[in-house]
């Protein structure tokens, strides 16, 4: 099994053959996650979505395009659960810089942001609902990830992981791809996707109030919910992006009652396994 890690899209991303050389193929994955960061970072200030945020409106490229529009559907078919413009929220919760640069505590104003905005894409051109912006953080970590998994897949069996945004082609020696989500259960994945969403890492405070980077658009806040975090297995990583973050905002009793493939695990530390798990 051939390993690669480095930091790419505000985490840590591991790149994961079974092959005798797929050295070729994990220089090229590792350049595909810079390649996409590029287009896709909203702290890069000359990525193509800053340039969207700045504008308004660009012509865009086939990827970012392709984002946009999964973000898009995402929020149609979760009934606004997923919306790609939380952007603003996001900042106005503090997450305003990359998670490394943010401060311990700062003062919280408690202002609120409105998402919802509307999002067109008509074929290369991206426009945005004045006062919007867009944020791509976990779909376009989905995204890349199924983009390089495709080209590692060349060489042998391969699993790559973004930062928790898990896609998997082909099946290893051993059987299964082991992905552990606590310290007492391991998941075994032969196909598709894996996604947390989860308020125990990405943390930090206001005025004293820890916050976290999952925003309710229904509020424009962070999500007040008895979940702690949501894994959920899919066709891909992309849908598991999606459906994840839709579940942690359902908190547990709506989440438990889905058939969707997850492990739910609430704030006073219960487990709980829906869809066959």
């Amino acid at each position: 099994m051939e390993r690669r890690s480095f930091r790419a899209m505000g985490t840590t991303i591991e790149l994961m053959v079974e092959a005798d050389d797929a050295s070729a193929e994990l220089d090229a994955g590792e350049a595909e996650f810079e390649r996409l960061e590029q287009l896709m970072s909203r702290f890069r200030p000359d990525s193509e979505l800053t340039r969207l945020n700045r504008d308004g409106r660009i012509v865009a490229s086939a990827e970012l395009v392709e984002v946009v529009s999964l973000a898009i559907a995402a929020r149609e078919r979760t009934d606004g659960a997923f919306d790609p413009t939380v952007h603003h929220a996001v900042v106005t919760a503090g997450y305003d810089r990359t998670f490394t640069e943010l401060p311990e505590d700062a003062p919280d104003d408690r202002a609120t942001a409105v998402c919802g905005g509307r999002v067109v894409v008509e074929g290369r051109r991206i426009a945005l609902e004045n006062g919007f912006a867009v944020d791509l953080g976990g779909i376009g970590k989905g995204f890349a990830a199924e983009r390089v998994a495709e080209r590692l897949a060349l060489a042998g069996p391969c699993l790559v992981d973004a930062g928790g945004d898990i896609a998997v082609r082909g099946v290893p020696e051993t059987g299964a791809w082991t992905i552990a989500v606590d310290d007492d259960l391991t998941l075994g994945i032969v196909a598709g996707g894996v996604a947390t969403s989860g308020r125990d890492r990405r943390i930090w405070r206001r005025g004293g109030r820890e916050r976290h980077h999952l925003i309710d658009p229904a509020t424009g806040r962070p999500s007040e919910t008895d979940l702690l975090r949501v894994t959920v297995i899919a066709p891909d990583a992309v849908e598991a992006e999606v459906l994840a973050k839709a579940l942690f905002l359902g908190g547990s009793t709506a989440a438990s009652a889905t058939d969707v493939p997850a492990v739910l695990v609430t704030e006073d530390g219960r487990r709980l396994t829906t869809g066959g798990l």
